[in-house]
This record gives C-alpha cells, sequence and structure tokens, in this order.
C-alpha cells in the first residue's frame, strides 16, 4: 500500500515487480520486465511519468536508491571518482540483506554522460551538498531534484543552482556500503517526502516519487507538509547520532532501554524531550515521538539471528576522522532552542563535544600527529542513516 496524507490510501495499483530471478538481459545480469509504462500512474495526472532517474552519490542511501529503481526505471548514477563508475558500468548493483538483487546501472562523474532525466535524489552528506548541486548547474534541465539529508537547510543550497522543482526528504532506512558495487539493506522502513515550499514542486509530485520508491520495492510516504516529520527525524537524529558518535557505541537496544539507573535510554530520552520543547516553541506539532522512533529502530532493524546495530552516519564520520553533519542535525535544534530563548543544556553538549572532536583532528593535523581522510572533502562520501 502507498500512504499518502491529506487523501485516500492507494492500494494495490502496482503489479509485482521481476528483479532478480526474472529474464537476463545480454550480460547475464538478471533485471526488471515490469516497464513504467506498465504501471498504473492514471491518479497522478498531474505529473510527468517518471522514467529515468539520476542519483546523485552512490554511498548507503544512494546505492539503495540505485539498486532497486532498476526495476521500475532507467537508473543512473552519479558518482564522485571514475573507478566507481566503471566499476558500478561493468558489475553493476548487489543489494543483499532485507532485499536480494542484482541492477543494472549507468553511472558516470560527468551529469551531461547520463542525459535528461525525469528524477534526480541527492543522497550524499549535508555537507557535500553544495558542490553536487553545482556539479549539476545547467543539467537535468527538466528534472524533479529531491533532496534526502539529515538536518534542515539543503533545500536552501541546491536552489541556488537551478530553477528545479524541490522535494525535501528524510529517509528511516539505513544501509552498510561493503563495497562500491555492494550495498546491504538494513533497516526497511520508509523514506517521508513533501513539496520544498519555497520552490514550484507539487504534493501530486510527492505523491508521484513515492509511488515509484514503493514500485521498486521500497517503503514511502507524501505528505502535503514535510516539517512535522522533518523535526520528528532531526530529533531522532541529533540524539542517536551524536550519542553515537562521542559514545563509539553503535545503535543497538540500549539506546532504548531505561529499567536500571545507569540505562542509556534515560539520556537518549531526556535528549528527545529537549528536542520535543523546541519543536512545540516554533509551532511544529512532531508527526511520530522521536522516542519511539527509536524503540522501533532497534526492534525492527534485526536481520535474521543478527541483533541490530547500525553505525550512524555520524559515528562513521569520527571514526573515519572526517567533517561531521553536526553543524546541519544537532546545530539545527540548539539554534532552533536560541530563537525561542529555550534552554537545552544537552542538546547543546552534544553539539559542542562533536564539534570539539573535529577540532581534535585539525589540532593533530597541524602537530603532525595523524591526519584526517581524505574522504573529508569528497562530495560523494557514503551516508549511513
Amino acid at each position: 500500500m502507498i500512504k499518502t496524507r491529506g487523501s485516500k490510501p492507494i492500494e494495490s495499483i502496482y503489479p509485482p515487480s521481476q528483479g532478480v530471478g526474472g529474464p537476463s538481459g545480454p550480460d547475464g545480469r538478471a533485471h526488471s520486465t515490469v516497464p513504467w509504462e506498465a504501471i498504473d500512474q492514471s491518479w497522478m495526472m498531474t505529473t510527468n511519468p517518471i522514467k529515468r532517474v539520476c542519483v546523485a552519490g552512490a554511498g548507503a542511501i544512494g546505492s539503495l536508491f540505485a539498486g532497486h529503481f532498476d526495476s521500475v526505471a532507467v537508473s543512473t548514477v552519479l558518482t564522485r571518482r571514475q573507478e566507481h563508475a566503471d566499476q558500478l558500468n561493468r558489475l553493476g548493483l548487489r543489494v543483499s540483506g532485507k532485499s536480494e538483487r542484482q541492477a543494472r546501472v549507468i553511472a558516470s562523474t560527468n551529469p551531461a554522460d547520463l542525459g535528461d532525466v525525469d528524477l534526480v535524489i541527492i543522497a550524499t552528506k549535508a555537507s557535500a551538498v553544495e558542490e553536487t548541486a553545482k556539479s549539476m548547474k545547467g543539467h537535468f534541465p527538466n528534472a524533479l531534484v529531491m533532496t534526502v539529508q539529515n538536518g534542515l537547510g539543503c533545500e536552501e543550497v541546491v536552489a541556488r543552482y537551478g530553477d528545479w522543482p524541490i522535494l525535501s526528504s528524510v529517509t528511516f532506512m539505513s544501509g552498510n556500503r561493503h563495497s562500491d558495487v555492494h550495498v546491504e539493506y538494513e533497516l526497511d522502513t520508509a523514506t517521508w517526502i513533501g513539496p520544498w515550499a519555497k520552490r514550484h514542486a507539487s504534493y501530486a509530485q510527492a505523491q508521484a516519487v513515492a509511488a515509484l520508491i514503493e514500485a521498486a520495492g521500497l517503503k514511502a510516504e507524501a505528505f502535503p507538509d514535510l516539517l512535522p516529520a522533518q523535526w520528528s527525524k532531526l530529533i531522532f537524529n541529533a540524539t542517536i547520532n551524536s550519542i553515537s558518535a562521542i559514545s563509539d557505541l553503535p545503535h543497538v537496544r540500549s539506546f532504548a532501554q531505561t529499567g536500571a539507573f545507569g540505562d542509556l535510554g534515560h539520556l537518549v530520552r531526556a535528549m528527545m524531550d529537549e528536542g520535543k520543547r523546541v519543536a512545540e516553541g516554533l509551532g511544529i506539532k512532531l508527526f511520530e515521538d522521536p522516542w519511539e522512533m527509536n524503540v522501533k529502530a532497534v526492534d525492527h532493524g534485526q536481520t535474521g539471528d543478527d541483533d541490530y546495530a547500525h553505525a550512524p552516519s555520524m559515528l562513521e564520520d569520527v571514526r573515519a576522522r572526517r567533517l561531521t553533519e553536526v553543524d546541519w542535525i544537532n546545530g539545527a535544534i540548539v539554534r532552533g532552542a536560541a530563537e525561542i530563548g529555550l534552554p537545552v543544556p544537552i542538546n547543546d553538549t552534544l553539539f559542542r563535544l562533536v564539534k570539539a572532536r573535529e577540532s581534535s583532528w585539525r589540532l593533530n593535523r597541524g602537530s603532525g600527529h595523524g591526519s584526517a581522510a581524505a574522504s573529508q572533502s569528497k562530495p560523494w562520501a557514503r551516508r549511513a542513516q
């Protein structure tokens, strides 16, 4: 079922797709035989069919999108490295875990090589969005653009480089990128999508993209107004990412445990409660409670007999000594609190501790003791959550 907010849910409008296990192409790799044209789109007559998609940034999230879109559209990927593009073109993209498939994609480091597309999903880290959008300037003139970053504010950056209609989105799915051509699908939860209010995208276009994502085998939900959902995810992300980054502990069951005096869940809940008070002070009614999102994530993320232990993107950045997205995530809550004069000591402390970790790498680099990972400045750096 495709869920939409503000309209009646539409059920069973798509035939089951034939991904892996369906007929093979001349390269021997299985791919879809269900063309997008065969899918009933009569309910979305106000928007153009999406037949060709470009995913900019082939980290974990970007790879999950690109690896699934092959079943319903032409799936193209804009990469940073030529060797990455070459590998994808030669070997395709394998998805394992919650979904098993081998996708055929078209990849390049040059947007001009990918032709005109109907949808661009910018799946880089927030800190790389500007360089990505700048590289897209003058390309994809007929595309709808969707941002899917942690934190707030990336739409403003994209809008500086083209007159594309822009959709905002937040995603709860997560993955582990094992190589340039293999991503493991860990958490099979939804991507929430809505029109960005400052640019000429529509709710119908958000519904069309949600339909495409669902038809591809992922989960999505469209909203007329995404801000309540964005803030729900923002509070969740700010808490889980920063605590994980400082403690070096992946997102595991202890983040939701409060039975004992020393349990980590007490800190998690208190930090989320601070964020909820900021949202309330700004007049934002949350779509979902961040604490319940946390509980569901650690319960739902298990695959087979393996316990859920997801490394959030900020933890991966800290381990690799590259710049984090803390300014876009935790910084948004701290700035919002300052705007309404609300003290948020836990959020403020975690924000500044992560900033201190980043400062320590610069200090060590200047002293000749260690160095930041080269990927710190890479626009296609991997995203995990």
